[in-house]
């Protein structure tokens, strides 16, 4: 049987929650102060403590502190005029806060789901070396922290802000999350808030009601209603409007929103994953995310790390694109060495979509089987501090390879020129040209073959 612990001085509301708290299937202690709490806490470990911050005895705050020492999950019931303390508490790994007068009805589901999740074992951290985790693939260090993240937030139900430059997987890990809760079997619905016009936003985060305004035929629900007992993922969170994002903090305090054109609220049990590509912190500095919002979505806080950061998870992920365009076309290309070369090397700035799109575009040029670094377009083969000048081998690289990669770098610093890259080289235009047509000839991308072919007469 789960276990609650209820801390406030006021002896009505500790009888009405102890009372609902039993009726959702658990043993009850109650404090009305600070040295009460703090013995009950070393008596009997809860899964669960309702704490009002402002009680006799000393800090409330010291009670969350231990409790999340062990373990337990904490939920602050505030008044409106102690809010700013309630965000301090989230900073401290407070799962969620309250207002009074406490909505029975958010705080029995709120009850009802920790009853279900507490004392059951998660889904387990993964072990080192994991190449997947949900639909993310990645087996670096740095992925292994991000899967044991997942692990241990995702049968909770705090909200999560993600953080991650463009194309680095966070709607993949808002999937992984729902799919790591109780709500895997509700809907999962994802809204990109840039995305939408903001005279429209409102309306489809919330709904409207029929005749809301010209055009309004019909009743709609918005994304809230729509992922009712699931979750909402609101990538580019600091797109939003500051006054959406006041009722959008409106909604994650009461659970109730109200449809547009209507001032009858609607009760939505909704876990909300946010993220955003920019730094939450600036973007408060900046003005475009209230920093109350901010602490509300950062009850956990998860930074995805960059493509660049995750070493030979590169060459993983563009194998695995790679083999999915075999699968689907009925092939079987491969990377050159150098192509696999050239992918490590890279910094990747569009990260994951970018290495994808680049495998994409490279297998759709090959000629042969085997994909070359030539293949590789151009603005993904580009290395930050590369001297255009020079031309980097490998220890173990053949002559043969060494010779191709030095005369077609040259003759690309040439910009094409066929007698001034013989010159360079110091062969004779003819010898030149006969290499460029055996490079051609073997499948690589050799730029302007024929139409130059008067600069290698002798």
């Amino acid at each position: 049987m789960p276990h609650l612990l209820i801390l406030d001085d006021d002896d009505l509301i500790r009888e009405i929650l102890a009372e609902l708290g039993r009726e959702c299937g658990y043993s009850v202690a109650q404090a009305a102060c600070v040295k009460d709490a703090l013995i009950q806490l070393d008596m009997r470990p809860p899964d669960l403590v309702l704490a009002d911050l402002c009680v006799p005895g000393g800090d409330g705050m010291e009670v969350c502190r231990n409790a999340a020492a062990i373990d337990s999950e904490v939920v602050i019931i505030t008044g409106h005029g102690t809010v700013d303390n309630a965000v301090q508490a989230l900073r401290l790994g407070v799962s969620d806060y309250l207002i009074k007068p406490v909505c029975m009805d958010r705080l029995r589901t709120l009850l009802l789901r920790v009853a279900g999740t507490r004392g059951k074992p998660g889904r387990a951290a993964p072990d080192t070396g994991q190449r997947h985790f949900g639909s993310m693939i990645g087996e670096s260090e740095v992925m292994q922290t991000v899967y044991r993240q997942i692990a241990r937030v995702a049968p909770s139900s705090m909200t999560v802000l993600v953080v991650g430059e463009s194309g680095t997987g966070k709607e993949l890990v808002a999937q992984a999350i729902h799919q790591g809760s109780p709500r895997r079997g509700k809907p999962f619905v994802a809204v990109n808030c840039g995305a939408i016009a903001p005279n429209l936003i409102e309306n489809e985060m919330f709904g409207h009601e029929r005749g809301s305004f010209t055009g309004a035929d019909r009743q709609h629900k918005g994304y809230f209603e729509r992922a009712d007992g699931g979750t909402l993922f609101l990538d580019e969170i600091t797109e939003m409007s500051f006054d959406l994002q006041v009722k959008l903090l409106r909604v994650l305090e009461t659970g109730r929103f109200m449809r547009v054109g209507t001032h009858q609220e609607i009760a939505c049990d909704v876990r909300v994953v946010a993220a955003t590509n920019r730094s939450p912190e600036e973007a408060v500095r900046d003005g475009k995310l209230r920093e109350d919002l901010y602490y509300r979505l950062a009850v956990f806080p998860m930074v995805l790390p960059a493509l660049r950061m995750r070493g030979e998870d590169i060459v993983l992920l563009a194998q695995r694109f790679l083999d999915q365009l075999n699968a689907d076309g009925g092939t079987s290309n491969r990377f050159s060495a150098e192509a696999i070369e050239r992918f490590r090397r890279h910094d990747w700035p569009g990260n994951v979509r970018e290495l994808r799109n680049a495998v994409r575009r490279a297998y759709i040029m090959a000629e042969g089987e085997e994909l070359d670094a030539l293949l590789v377009p151009r603005s993904a083969r580009a290395e930050e501090g590369e001297d255009p000048d020079r031309v980097t081998l490998r220890v173990g690289e053949t002559l043969a390879e060494a010779d191709r990669r030095l005369i077609l770098a040259t003759l690309s610093c040439c910009g094409g020129v066929k007698k001034q890259t013989a010159a360079m080289l110091g062969v004779s235009p003819k010898t030149l040209y006969n290499r460029l047509e055996a490079y051609a000839a073997a499948g690589y991308e050799v730029p302007d073959l024929h139409g130059g072919a008067e600069n290698a007469e002798t």
